[in-house]
């Protein structure tokens, strides 16, 4: 069974423009996604989603100096790029992850792959639309389906929403939806990178935390949230994007 992570990425965000190849000490946001993708002990690699347009250039030619796959798509049916990114590198399992998460847990990944392999589920899913079922924060949003789960919504999603995000369908459609929770509801914080609050949230937990290694995770994160409190001010003002 092979299993892939399979990251969308492009350069044109509505809100902040360019930010997965905004530079973090050093390093762009993609890498820091990537070094902490990596660290997760049952992924067998890596590919980078980007859009067939100029600007995301750039994105593949990061891809290739971070030694990772990539595949170029549409920029609107996102769906199709997952579809055929996962068929030219045969993936079995596909694990959805987005570019803008540089504080991702891959020891989180690994809890939900294993309950994945154990369990007969469509889709596990920390995330979702609904936040009932939310106890992560975001940014360490992740969906585990297998290829052919991925291919019937290729085929089957007609609405355009359900192909501009890939999961809806499946979503919409299965009965077999496991929503992986903590013990404890921490969904209040934001750690995805969206807007320029992000990007100062984001910016001063690696400032606390950073010292050239990701040997950080949430437990670590959360428990700076709690001496800091005034980390979480800084966005929590901002509100996710809504389906369209």
């Amino acid at each position: 069974m092979k299993i892939m992570v399979i990251i969308q990425a492009r350069m044109g965000s509505s809100r902040l423009p360019g930010k997965v190849l905004k530079k973090l000490y050093d390093k762009t946001i993609l890498e820091h996604d990537v070094d902490r993708i990596r660290q997760c002990k049952q992924i067998d690699d890596i590919i980078i989603a980007t859009t067939t347009n100029k600007a995301d250039n750039e994105i593949e030619e990061e891809a290739v100096r971070l030694g990772v796959h990539y595949y170029r798509g549409s920029e609107e049916d996102v769906l199709s790029r997952y579809y055929y990114a996962a068929k030219e590198y045969k993936a079995d399992v596909i694990i959805r992850i987005t570019s803008d998460c540089p504080l991702y847990d891959p020891k989180v990944l690994d809890e939900m792959i294993s309950f994945y392999k154990k369990n007969q589920y469509d889709i596990v899913s920390n995330a979702g639309n609904d936040i009932v079922n939310r106890t992560y924060p975001r940014g360490l949003d992740t969906e585990i389906f297998s290829y052919n789960i991925l291919e019937e919504a290729f085929y089957k999603a007609r609405e355009k929403y359900q192909r501009e995000h890939v999961t809806p369908y499946i979503y919409e459609t299965s009965s077999k939806i496991y929503y992986y929770k903590a013990d404890t509801d921490n969904s209040k914080y934001r750690w995805t990178l969206d807007t320029n609050e992000d990007w100062l949230a984001i910016s001063k937990i690696y400032d606390y935390l950073y010292q050239g290694s990701h040997d950080f995770y949430l437990d670590d994160i959360l428990l700076l949230m709690q001496k800091h409190p005034e980390i979480y001010d800084i966005n929590k003002n901002v509100e996710q994007k809504k389906l369209k």
